[in-house]
């Protein structure tokens, strides 16, 4: 009989703790793979943790509402063969006699740990939500936050999760019912330590004595966010390319046959699939964007697994990975876009989701915006954004020399790490991008 240890899956590069919301199964059950064995939420997502093999829960290191570490020991499983771990962790089997204390001692700092993280999360944000013993989610919090829902009126919301828990489901049908019903009196302000990637509307904690300004305590999410992109900042010099292309080509084939897709395939095609193909025949040409850097070392990566930066209803981002983007065809990378999206919006994104990006793009046109110049997502080197497409007047080539016509024009722009990657080399990744945007055939069939 072997033992396998499972450990707390990292759900994001800012991401470095969860909380476990419920464990599924307990110790002595069953469990066969894939099934699975807790739930956890963290400030973007909450996630069903599956069991990576058949075996029996043999012993549980955390209860319900801890806060977990990241790669922390939650688990033990009893499996058939030798030994296995879910990463390096411990010594070699030995025998009872002898393995008895270093289980003690494991427990032992796993309490330690969990007792240390308790103090920091007290310390670092205190919990405003907790006058009830009823458990919320970062992701409940977040949109009571959102939404200026005081803790009585949190209280008094049905819940349909485990244990009467309120699920993200319960709070959009309540904001449903409760925009369609009577005003409501406005709410006390909700914890700041409900996770936030917008600035915007900020909880006020303390006004200053002139009654003019107000000073805003960062929520946890923030200051995750905030050590992030300072991290990238002092990691990585960032230098920021910038391409105007015309992309009337893709862009009127799209308008022709989105409706012929749809009912073809089931699917809304949208633009960034098509972002997407071109990114991955550009990095075949230049396969030098698509590495890291370790030390004095750089990594080529071979598979080219390109992340899409994705709004969540929380107003939270979160970046799911479309592993090995350049063996699909591009109805293929329509349906991973898609089903990515969908699951991010729904909660349903798996750990192996948002992991293993290689670049990452980000389309800063949904917001209305021309370009941008986006931080680098570590430890990648480069990063893609993309702009609103919009009818400008523009010089166009023809047999009867140059003409001004109206054309669908869109801004690219590339922040890389001007450690490994320098400008020939960035400029020249970027300008075929756009290369393969403008040569899109308005012929292709679907």
């Amino acid at each position: 009989m072997g033992k396998l240890e499972l450990r707390m899956p990292k759900m994001g590069e800012s991401i470095i703790e969860a909380t476990i919301l419920n464990w599924v199964k307990n110790v002595g059950d069953k469990v066969e793979e894939d099934e699975t064995i807790l739930e956890i939420a963290t400030d973007k997502v909450d996630s069903e943790i599956p069991s990576p093999v058949d075996g029996v829960i043999s012993k549980i290191l955390f209860k319900v509402n801890d806060v977990v570490p990241v790669g922390e020991i939650i688990a033990i499983l009893e499996t058939e063969g030798e030994e296995t771990v879910d990463e390096p962790i411990s010594e070699p089997a030995e025998s009872p006699k002898q393995a008895e204390p270093a289980q003690m001692a494991a427990k032992e700092v796993a309490q330690k740990i969990e007792v240390q993280v308790q103090e920091a999360t007290q310390a670092v944000a205190p919990q405003a939500i907790s006058s009830s013993n009823r458990f919320y989610s970062p992701l409940v919090k977040n949109i009571a936050k959102k939404e200026n829902i005081g803790q009585a009126e949190l209280d008094a919301i049905p819940g349909t999760g485990a244990n009467g828990r309120l699920t993200k489901i319960d709070m959009m049908a309540y904001l449903k019912n409760r925009t369609q019903g009577s005003t409501s009196v406005p709410q006390p302000a909700i914890s700041n330590n409900v996770a936030s990637s917008k600035p915007a509307n900020p909880v006020p904690a303390v006004r200053s004595a002139s009654g003019h300004d107000e000073i805003v305590q960062m929520d946890r999410m923030r200051k995750l966010i905030a050590d992030h992109m300072v991290r990238s900042k002092h990691t990585s010099p960032h230098v920021t390319s910038f391409v105007e292309a015309d992309v009337t080509n893709l862009f009127n084939w799209r308008s022709k046959i989105k409706k012929e897709y749809q009912a073809k395939y089931g699917e809304k095609i949208t633009f960034t699939p098509i972002f997407v193909e071109a990114v991955h025949k550009a990095i075949r040409d230049f396969p030098m964007i698509n590495v890291s850097v370790d030390g004095d070392n750089i990594i080529v990566k071979k598979d080219i697994n390109i992340g899409m930066a994705t709004a969540l209803p929380s107003g939270n981002l979160i970046v799911p990975v479309i592993k090995n983007a350049d063996m699909l065809s591009l109805q293929g990378i329509v349906k991973s876009v898609n089903d990515l999206a969908n699951r991010a919006r729904n909660n349903k994104l798996k750990p192996e989701d948002i992991q293993g990006g290689s670049f990452t793009l980000t389309n800063v046109g949904t917001f209305g915006n021309v370009m941008g110049t986006p931080i680098i997502n570590q430890p990648q080197v480069a990063i893609l954004a993309v702009g609103a497409i919009r009818k400008k007047p523009a010089v166009v080539e023809t047999e009867y020399g140059d003409l001004i016509a109206v054309r669908q024009m869109m801004f690219l722009s590339l922040s890389y790490d001007h450690r490994v990657v320098d400008g020939f080399l960035g400029g020249s990744f970027l300008r075929k991008v756009a290369d393969y945007l403008e040569a899109f055939d308005p012929n292709r069939g679907i």
